[in-house]
């Protein structure tokens, strides 16, 4: 079973009509293992200079091929 992560960007259409039934499928299916809302986030690293944050990620859905 292979796993994916979809990482979504703030320069989609704003349109939450969408998602409800594309969540909906997805966990009908049996695909659908999470998520979450991505916020403010600060990266880290055990040693060496610290990688900038990415602002333009806001979310991510993670599914399965089953």
């Amino acid at each position: 079973m292979a796993e994916y992560i979809f990482f979504m960007h703030d320069d989609a259409i704003d349109d939450d009509k969408a998602w409800g039934p594309y969540l909906d499928k997805l966990t009908q299916g049996g695909f659908f293992e999470g998520g979450s809302a991505i916020g403010h986030g600060v990266c880290a690293r055990k040693s060496g200079e610290l990688p900038s944050v990415t602002a333009h990620l806001t979310g991510y859905v993670r599914i399965s091929s089953r």
